[in-house]
């Protein structure tokens, strides 16, 4: 089972999730470049969609690995470090 996530922005087309944020708010990317990144909220007006840095990305990943290591949330943890490596390094 994928637990990749695809997202269909009306101007960039095809989003790649990054990272689970909160109830409500995710970071996705690009698919192919992963250069432009975006904070998706789902509220009851429904997705919207906020272009963000990729300083400001990095960061808000950096802060849930954290949660998910004061949490011990090891195995999300592990997971989610891979993508920071893979998305930042």
């Amino acid at each position: 089972m994928s637990s990749e996530t695809y997202l269909n922005h009306p101007t960039f087309g095809l989003l790649y999730r990054v990272c689970l944020l909160d109830d409500s708010q995710e970071l996705f990317t690009t698919l192919y470049a992963q250069r432009i990144f975006f904070l998706v909220t789902v509220g009851t007006a429904g997705i919207t969609f906020e272009p963000i840095s990729r300083n400001d990305s990095r960061l808000m990943l950096e802060n849930r690995l954290r949660l998910l290591r004061r949490a011990g949330k090891y195995p999300e943890y592990e997971q989610l470090q891979a993508v920071h490596h893979k998305t930042f390094q």
